[in-house]
């Protein structure tokens, strides 16, 4: 793709002036991320989303990355949270949540780690929700847990 007369270099676009990333076209942003990350920019990646991307890689190079350690506590804290099966605040074990959904009754049991639903153990209310009604939908919100929830609202919620 031909570069524009006002669209700079690679070699231009430097911590000193980060700003000139804002003038560029997508195209030449997807452009220049090949090139400083030497691999195609994400797909859907928006405009505004590669500017910051690209923002921080000059950054990156120029003051150098996250030390080793700083980087394996960052991969120890995720390990950490993908571990844990994430449950709605207040939901102790041992409670039943019970959801009417078209013509049948659905009971779930709130495990110390997940969930069970007629015999099996789940790792997420979101997995349980999509076995049900066959689509992709949240579980705390096709549970009424959340704001927006499909079900009927509960007593003393001011709804």
């Amino acid at each position: 793709m031909p570069m524009r007369a006002h669209e700079p270099g690679p070699a231009a676009v430097s911590l000193a002036n980060l700003s000139t990333l804002t003038v560029l076209d997508r195209a030449r942003l997807q452009q220049l991320w090949r090139e400083l990350c030497e691999r195609p920019a994400p797909p859907r990646a928006s405009r505004s989303w590669l500017i910051y991307g690209l923002a921080y890689r000059i950054q990156q190079s120029v003051y150098g990355g996250l030390s080793a350690a700083s980087r394996r506590r960052l991969r120890s804290i995720a390990q950490q949270l993908e571990s844990r099966a994430w449950q709605p605040a207040g939901l102790a074990p041992g409670t039943r949540l019970i959801r009417q959904w078209r013509g049948q009754r659905h009971e779930v049991r709130v495990l110390e780690s997940g969930y069970t639903y007629r015999g099996a153990r789940y790792a997420s209310l979101s997995a349980i929700a999509n076995l049900i009604s066959g689509t992709h939908c949240s579980g705390p919100r096709f549970f009424g847990l959340k704001p927006g929830s499909t079900s009927s609202p509960r007593p003393g919620r001011g709804r």
